[in-house]
């Protein structure tokens, strides 16, 4: 049985897991530091030498980032999973958005896909959508791919979105110039399309990248 933890010790423990969650690696002995307002690497040392004492942390000694969880049942919860000594962040997968209904509704919710960290932070709140249609072929994405999306109401031209247009979802490349909004698709059969009103036109968010299983 380890040792207990004084209160310190423990908020420390705590914000190093969730730091290493939430960012895929774990926090430098400054960003330690900085969260809990002490002033030296030295002092942060002596409370990291502490868990790795009472068995909670190995400390890599030549590295910046090397702090290891030696893991416990009490890390785990529904939207993270762990493959050896990494953790994944669990991602919905969205087979429909219906407008004026919550993306992450849970009648829209047909799975989930894991996903590392290092690509996809947990606190984004990103999800995946199966993409229907063949119109962004030239941009890689197909016709049954997961686009995995970073929910965001705003974007820039070059930007591959998922908007929602007329109640209907579509996944476009974004081009604004002088206060026109134009979505691009990456298939020379289909037309660009102008959105003439802003009021049946939103941003759902910002496509990261994409997932495909082959045949």
């Amino acid at each position: 049985m380890k040792e207990k933890l004084t209160e310190r010790q423990n908020e420390i423990l705590n914000f190093i897991k969730d730091y290493r969650r939430e960012n895929g690696f774990p926090p430098t002995l400054r960003e330690i530091g900085g969260r809990f307002q002490i002033s030296s690497t030295f002092g942060v040392k002596r409370h990291l030498n502490a868990l790795e004492k009472k068995g909670y942390v190995v400390i890599e000694r030549n590295a910046s980032r090397g702090i290891r969880i030696i893991q416990h049942d009490d890390y785990f919860d529904g939207d993270t999973t762990r493959v050896g000594d990494e953790f994944f962040n669990k991602i919905p997968i969205v087979g429909r958005v219906a407008a004026g209904s919550p993306i992450l509704a849970m009648e829209n919710i047909e799975g989930s896909i894991i996903i590392d960290p290092t690509f996809v932070k947990k606190a984004e709140g990103a999800f995946a959508l199966r993409v229907r249609g063949d119109s962004m072929i030239n941009a890689g994405i197909f016709e049954g791919d997961l686009v995995i999306v970073s929910p965001d109401n705003k974007g820039k031209s070059g930007d591959v979105i998922v908007a929602m247009l007329d109640d209907e979802v579509t996944v476009k490349t974004l081009n604004v110039k002088k206060n026109k909004i134009v979505l691009l698709p990456e298939n020379d059969n289909y037309d660009p399309i102008t959105i003439e009103d802003k009021n049946s036109f939103s941003i759902i968010g910002k496509v990261k990248g994409v997932v495909r299983w082959l045949n």
